[in-house]
């Protein structure tokens, strides 16, 4: 049996990648010609923070509501299961700065959220006791503060 691909994210060197950040972490190509690509999304450094799942969750609710508005061809929003970021999958290709100035805007629009969080009730969601907006919107600020940056992917060396 022949050893399955190594992810992308497994050769990444999260030694050198300096949070918060945007990065393209792939590209693939359909059948039909289109163009998919995916963004790590990434808000505290790997290995020295995580955050909460509660704002995670959260996040991830404002992220997937807000991000749409920004830019066009959204798939998708996932959290990391390290909980330092997001992953996200755009139909297209609108490059890092376009997807770092969206990414901005939308961790804007999560500060000043002040609604009830979308898509939060037992209908709705999964895990819907688990959310904290006000601390969603404190790791919103906070990279607003550190401020954004186009990361390129800097792979493990041996």
């Amino acid at each position: 049996m022949s050893r399955p691909p190594i992810p992308e994210s497994f050769r990444l060197d999260h030694k050198k990648v300096r949070a918060p950040y945007v990065r393209l972490a792939g590209v693939k190509e359909t059948p039909r010609g289109d163009r998919i690509e995916k963004y790590d999304l990434r808000l505290v450094q790997p290995n020295k923070e995580a955050l909460g799942t509660g704002a995670l969750h959260t996040l991830e609710h404002l992220l997937a509501t807000y991000m749409r508005g920004h830019l066009e061809g959204v798939v998708d929003i996932s959290p990391m299961g390290c909980r330092t970021g997001f992953y996200m999958v755009v139909l297209g290709e609108p490059g890092p700065q376009k997807v770092l100035e969206a990414f901005r805007e939308t961790l804007k629009d999560v500060v000043n959220h002040t609604e009830p969080v979308p898509g939060v009730s037992e209908l709705e969601c999964g895990n819907y006791r688990d959310h904290d907006p006000q601390g969603a919107r404190a790791w919103a600020e906070r990279v607003l503060n550190e401020g954004l940056h186009v990361q390129e992917t800097v792979e493990i060396t041996s």
